[in-house]
């Protein structure tokens, strides 16, 4: 029976995080170190630090070893610019996903490889850039066309505007 239970339990939190992280929730409202995703059959909620100024988005990631599942880096563009990333330094497999000024993914470098110095372009204009942890944009059906909410995107052509 307490078995039964802790199941239903954990479905009932499994099933009230994918709301929230879908916008579901009375608290949707935007959070700087907080990026929400939804799309196709992504939907999902990353805890992020910001990366702003060159100083930190040039550092970004290196010699981290390890990145919590839920966490990853935004990297933001004012004003946004055609940008091409790399691994040096970097031991940890990334995803790094471009996204516009509208919230919108427009490519993603999946399962980077550690270390490498080839430049991994955005391909198009990008206002941001998200990097998490190898694998986890295709296990959460992160595509081009899903839509990110943060502040960032809050502009009036956001897709996904905060409170929304």
């Amino acid at each position: 029976m307490a078995v039964a239970f802790r199941g239903a339990l954990r479905t009932a939190a499994f099933c009230l995080a994918l709301t929230l992280a879908a916008g579901g929730g009375a608290g949707a409202a935007c959070r700087d170190d907080v990026i929400d995703v939804r799309g196709g059959d992504a939907a999902a909620r990353f805890t992020i630090e910001v990366a702003r100024t060159e100083e930190t988005r040039a550092r970004g990631l290196m010699f981290r070893e390890t990145l919590a599942a839920d966490h990853g880096m935004l990297f933001i563009f004012d004003p946004p610019r055609d940008v091409a990333f790399w691994m040096r330094n970097t031991p940890l497999p990334l995803d790094i996903i471009y996204i516009d000024l509208a919230g919108a993914v427009v490519r993603i470098a999946e399962n980077t490889v550690p270390f490498s110095e080839t430049p991994l372009p955005s391909g198009a204009t990008v206002a941001a850039v998200l990097e998490i942890n190898a694998g986890l944009s295709r296990r959460l059906g992160i595509a081009p066309g899903a839509q990110m909410r943060h502040p960032a995107f809050a502009g009036a052509g956001a897709l996904w505007p905060c409170g929304g």
